[in-house]
Formats: structure tokens, C-alpha cells, sequence
């Protein structure tokens, strides 16, 4: 077995967030949002509206290096499911796949788990980027959306 086999193609990392789930789900599904809690601090800008809604719907993000991303929506089940596949705007899509799911836990607690799935990555380019990411690294992405949904009063009142 070469060293590539043995890096996994699929990383995950998640955490309970003492928030409501449709608090932490608004964070992740308007794109405007993402660069607050973007751990990886790559990216830089989303025009606002566009609030993902649906499969198929693609957002437009631009990175802290200047580049423009087109971000398919390809799984979407409101408050609790959003994925999306990313590529060079104009481009075919490369296939890493970048997911959130949340799992409520209670009114005011959901489970999150944040995936990067790299395994039918095609741009050999970007198999470099990929293999550094860890699972350390994406949940660096869901303790920023911890803080930010955490820091939002909109729970319930009780």
C-alpha cells in the first residue's frame, strides 16, 4: 500500500453547539455568512442573496487569493442537511464535496458534523490541498460557527 492509500479520501469532524439548529443552519446556508466562520480563513467574500434553498442552486464565493468559486448544491434537506460541489468559476466541477449536516439535539443544542469528501477528486492539482485537510482543520470551521451561533440570542423563550 503507497502512502497516498493510506490518507483518507473522506474526513469529518463535528461537535455539539449550544444553539438552535435553524440558527446554526441560516450561518452555513447563506454563503454571505461562511467567511465569519470559515476556519481555514480562505474565504474572502459572497454577494448577499444567495441563500441556498434547493438542490441545484450554486452560490458564487470569492477566496482571500483573489480566485472565484462556483458552489453546486447537490444534497439540501432544510435545517438539517446542505453539501455542495465546489469549482473554479466556469470550470467542470473537480469533485470534492464539502457537507454539513445538523442533528438537533434539543431546542436549544444541535449536533454538527462537517465533511470533506475528496474521493473522486479528478483535478490532480488539487490533490495536494486536499490531502492537508484534516479533520483538525474542519473543525476549526465548526468552532468559529459554534462562537458565532452561540453569540446569536434567538433561542426560544422559556
Amino acid at each position: 500500500m503507497t502512502e497516498e492509500n493510506r490518507i483518507p479520501t473522506v474526513v469529518t469532524a463535528g461537535r455539539v453547539i449550544a444553539a438552535p439548529a435553524r440558527t446554526v443552519f441560516e450561518l452555513i446556508a447563506d454563503p454571505a455568512q461562511q467567511p465569519r466562520w470559515d476556519g481555514n480563513d480562505n474565504l474572502a467574500e459572497a454577494a448577499s442573496g444567495q441563500r441556498v434553498r434547493a438542490v441545484g442552486d450554486v452560490f458564487t464565493m470569492t477566496l482571500t487569493n483573489g480566485g472565484i468559486r462556483d458552489n453546486r448544491v447537490v444534497e439540501f434537506e432544510e435545517g438539517r442537511r446542505i453539501a455542495w460541489l465546489q469549482s473554479e468559476q466556469g470550470h467542470q466541477l473537480p469533485g470534492h464535496l464539502w457537507r454539513w449536516e445538523l442533528d438537533r439535539v434539543d431546542e436549544t443544542h444541535v449536533r454538527v458534523t462537517h465533511t470533506y469528501d475528496w474521493s473522486r477528486l479528478t483535478d490532480e492539482k488539487r490533490l495536494e490541498r486536499a490531502r492537508t485537510t484534516t479533520p483538525d482543520s474542519l473543525l476549526a470551521s465548526v468552532g468559529r460557527l459554534a462562537e458565532l451561533a452561540e453569540a446569536t440570542d434567538d433561542s426560544p423563550p422559556v
